[in-house]
């Protein structure tokens, strides 16, 4: 994941994954971990797996795994598997939107809400 300043405001991306991670059918398995959270701070998030179109795994400096699903499927997020955030706290909440970026030239594409933040464990570590 590459984080970019621009005028108070953050802007990150997930970085697209292997040729072979990206036709992945599957989510990993995940067993819950805690109680959601509705925010993450920025500075701890380490990357971001996009697993397909509606799940996002962000994992945080201490390796710890927090699993958002998105309220509904984001077109184009599974295959693409990259996104930008833009915000002017510390903060990627429930609240907030993601944009899919679209090859080439990482164009927008659609515009999706987050879930909650599940602190997970996954079956298989991948």
């Amino acid at each position: 994941m590459r984080l970019l300043i621009a005028a108070s405001s953050l802007l990150f991306l997930a970085a697209p994954g292997t040729a072979g991670e990206q036709h992945k059918d599957k989510v990993p398995a995940a067993t819950p971990a805690g109680e959601p959270v509705d925010c993450l701070r920025l500075t701890d998030i380490r990357d971001t797996k996009v697993r397909d179109d509606r799940t996002i795994d962000f994992i945080t400096n201490g390796r710890k795994v927090y699993r958002n699903t998105l309220d509904s499927a984001c077109p184009q997020l599974g295959f693409e598997q990259r996104f930008a955030h833009k915000t002017s706290t510390n903060d990627l909440c429930s609240l907030d939107t993601i944009t899919v970026l679209v090859s080439p030239g990482l164009s927008r594409g659609a515009t999706c809400g987050l879930g909650k933040f599940q602190p997970v464990t996954l079956d298989g570590a991948r």
